[in-house]
């Protein structure tokens, strides 16, 4: 079984005890109707404190629960002693006590489509025991959904690094997509979402993260209802680390890079970016991937191999900085060139040499700004440029 997300509670069958025992009014939504639940108390009839009640959730005769959604019993006026939860086949659902002993909750998701029946007994100091149990149904989805990450769990990545969430259908709810996701740092920063597409969510910090931040994603989408009967496949974790801050400025004017780390510059190299009708776009660019021995080709962003502007070219070092097929790249051909003109299609030439270096210190991530070449403005859908928008607009959420 898949297994389910974080908790909240939206639907409750509380059982108030008094001196004789014991009734419930089930709050309507989710599919729950009125009803008397049905629970019993024994012990002490005098009562100091807290009246001693159960709150079951999901409520009891619930129908369409999303089985992602938190399976809990809460006690007041007492500690929860005894819970058992199991589905028609009689398996039962792990759960855990709370610190204080006056909350459970199921640390599994439930299946789809399924009934399943919760009892659960409290006692307070007095002695007095009370017992209350749910039966309720699971919803069948009308279509189940993944999600792709990047990074991954166990990624080491450049300050610049969005979080971003690949879906294989669209999000009707895009609300509850973002409460299924939850992203935690250390230390805290404030970020946001941002929808590029109805399946293509991306989250950012306000600033590039500090380096050494560990991050942690997990997207607890399993169970979980996102609009049109369209639920959760399948949970994503991940934690991932920043590492250095390695920056990036190639200039088109000076025909140079300059790197830093840390906040101290590390090299300078002679580049060549974009010639007249191919110029490189300015802007923040993150790099996406690196590579060794890659193959360039011109046929990638529209122009075959075999026009007179094609090429197919192997170079030693490349990484990727946008979907459109800028790289900064190892560029033995046009040495001469680099620190003195822009000869190349778009991509920032530079030596094997320096392509080596600046890839070896480098990871995904990383940030590389590009500036004064007279090209167009990068987009931010191009690759992860997600530093393209603004964080007033930014936090605005996109295409919600």
């Amino acid at each position: 079984m898949a297994r389910g997300g974080r908790a909240r509670v939206e639907i409750a069958v509380v059982a108030v005890l008094a001196l004789g025992g014991c009734t419930a009014e089930v709050p309507q939504g989710s599919g729950a109707t009125s009803t008397t639940a049905s629970s019993t108390v024994t012990g002490s009839s005098t009562v100091t404190g807290p009246p001693l009640a159960l709150a079951l959730t999901p409520a009891d005769k619930a129908v369409d629960v999303a089985p992602g959604e938190p399976l809990s019993i809460a006690a007041t006026g007492g500690k929860v002693t005894e819970v058992v939860v199991t589905g028609a086949d009689g398996k039962p659902v792990a759960g855990a006590l709370g610190t204080d002993g006056s909350t459970w909750k199921a640390t599994e998701g439930l299946g789809y489509g399924k009934t399943y029946t919760a009892t659960a007994t409290a006692k307070d100091t007095k002695g007095k025991t009370a017992t209350s149990a749910s039966t309720f149904t699971t919803a069948k989805p009308k279509r189940q959904i993944s999600v792709q990450m990047n990074p991954l769990d166990g990624d080491k990545v450049g300050v610049g690094q969005p979080l971003a969430f690949y879906f294989d259908s669209s999000i009707g709810d895009k609300a509850a997509v973002e409460k299924a996701i939850e992203v935690t740092s250390a230390p805290v920063v404030e970020g946001a979402f941002y929808w590029f597409s109805d399946r293509e969510v991306h989250w950012r910090p306000q600033q590039y993260w500090p380096t050494g931040t560990t991050i942690t994603i997990n997207a607890g989408i399993y169970g979980r209802h996102f609009g049109n009967g369209v639920f959760g496949k399948q949970d994503r974790k991940a934690t991932v680390t920043v590492g250095d801050a390695v920056l990036a400025v190639a200039d088109g004017v000076t025909h140079q890079m300059t790197v830093t780390v840390n906040g101290a510059v590390a090299r300078t190299i002679p580049i060549s970016m974009g010639k007249k009708a191919h110029e490189t776009p300015v802007g923040t660019y993150v790099v996406m991937s690196e590579h060794t021995n890659y193959t360039m080709d011109s046929s990638t962003y529209g122009v075959p191999v075999d026009d007179p502007r094609g090429y197919r070219t192997k170079v030693a070092v490349a990484s990727r900085m946008s979907n459109s097929g800028i790289f900064f790249h190892s560029a033995p051909w046009s040495v001469r060139d680099q620190g003195q003109r822009n000869v190349s299609h778009g991509c920032i030439n530079m030596s094997t040499e320096n392509a080596a270096w600046l890839q070896s210190i480098s990871v995904k991530g990383d940030v590389i700004t590009v500036q004064n070449t007279g090209g167009p403005v990068l987009e931010p859908t191009d690759g992860l440029s997600v530093w393209q928008i603004p964080w007033e607009t930014w936090k605005l959420g996109g295409k919600r």
